[in-house]
């Protein structure tokens, strides 16, 4: 098993890119079926990849509730909005556009949140945005 060594921070601000740049939207070769958040990201330390990582390996279950940390897709149960609302939830009542925004909103909270503790750490201040 290789542990993911990604730094979180970084690997965060690539899928805010990621998802602003349409990244989500629908691949022709494959529009017969919707795009999977997190999963079909590079993000993803599986994607594109021939030799499946177990989940437990990834930097995105530290987002993940304990209870959620054996399912099958553990990143699809990390909480998006303080409601608890999670990828599992919208993909069966949210439209595309409203998944995308609940998860630009959650990386943009969790980056500023990263970016906050770090600049704590190396005794910085930030200013609030």
């Amino acid at each position: 098993m290789a542990q993911d060594k990604r730094e979180v921070l970084e690997v965060l601000k690539f899928e805010l890119e990621f998802l602003e740049q349409g990244g989500y939207g629908r691949l022709p070769r494959e529009s017969w079926r919707p795009r999977f958040i997190f999963e079909d990201s590079p993000t993803c330390m599986n994607f594109n990849s021939k030799d499946r990582e177990p989940c437990s390996e990834c930097l995105l279950m530290q987002f993940v509730p304990e209870e959620a940390r054996k399912e099958q897709t553990p990143c699809i149960h990390i909480p998006l909005s303080l409601s608890g609302e999670t990828l599992e939830n919208l993909y069966r009542t949210g439209t595309q556009q409203e998944i995308e925004e609940a998860l630009g909103a959650w990386l943009r909270t969790t980056i500023h949140r990263l970016e906050a503790e770090k600049a704590r750490k190396s005794g910085r201040v930030t200013l609030a945005r």
